[in-house]
């Protein structure tokens, strides 16, 4: 997924690891070659677009508004279709109290209606602090969930691993994000909480203990759960 950094220097632009720590907890509990992070890729300020959320510094959150109500404006000046202007009227009454158009709970219908629009808001925006600005790491963690992404696990073998998914995503979805192969021949998910595999002490003290169960295509993948797919490989 991708983040914007508007106005804060401490996240460089490019990939990063996103380093939850719930990640070295089960790395330490399940042996594993190496340890593979999720990641995710920091923008620029001028790609405010193609993000999934923006993160803006305290002092550069007016510019983001002012953009914003600039838009509505020159839409207004255009004298749009009455459904057009009503809802612009709306948006720039909610921009003038410094809401985001994120935070106005526009319906799906009125979404549509702007779809075209060059908004910036319209996406989770974190406004952050000074002690904030002073952890990107934790930062970036933020960013992840407020965009709505969570993160399944893969364990043992060659590699411990967190893999990067929408939330609300099912089990027959998550094997895509693996491999399209993995979700063609889905049959099921063998799934074990995070708190499951750490309260037992490891995944086979986990599935001693009862802990694993058997998902179908149609489970919802919760954050951090530990997922081995079973499927049929193609011929």
């Amino acid at each position: 997924m991708k983040i914007c950094a508007f106005g804060v220097p401490t996240l460089n632009v490019g990939k990063h690891n996103l380093k939850d720590p719930r990640l070295d907890i089960i790395d330490d509990l399940v042996e594993a070659e190496k340890k593979t992070y999720a990641q995710v890729e920091v923008l620029g300020e001028e790609q405010t677009l193609q993000a999934d959320v923006i993160v803006v510094g305290r002092d550069r959150f007016p510019d983001l508004i002012l953009h914003d109500l600039e838009f509505v404006e020159k839409r207004l000046e255009r004298d749009p279709q009455p459904t057009e202007r009503e809802l612009l009227l709306r948006i720039r009454r909610e921009l003038e109290e410094e809401r985001t158009l994120y935070q106005t709970g526009l319906s799906s219908e009125e979404l549509q209606v702007i779809a075209s629009h060059g908004f910036k808001t319209h996406k989770p925006v974190i406004v952050a602090s000074e002690s904030e600005l002073d952890n990107p790491g934790e930062l970036l963690l933020k960013a992840f969930r407020e965009a709505g992404y969570i993160c399944f696990l893969t364990v043992g073998g060659k590699e411990n691993r967190a893999w990067p998914i929408r939330s609300g995503t099912t089990a027959w979805e998550a094997a895509g994000a693996i491999h399209s192969d993995i979700q063609k021949g889905f049959i099921r998910a063998e799934v074990i909480s995070y708190k499951d595999l750490v309260d037992a002490g490891g995944e086979t003290e986990a599935k001693r203990a009862g802990k694993l169960r058997l998902e179908h295509k149609s489970y919802v993948v919760q954050d951090y759960d530990i997922v081995s797919f079973r499927f049929n490989k193609p011929k």
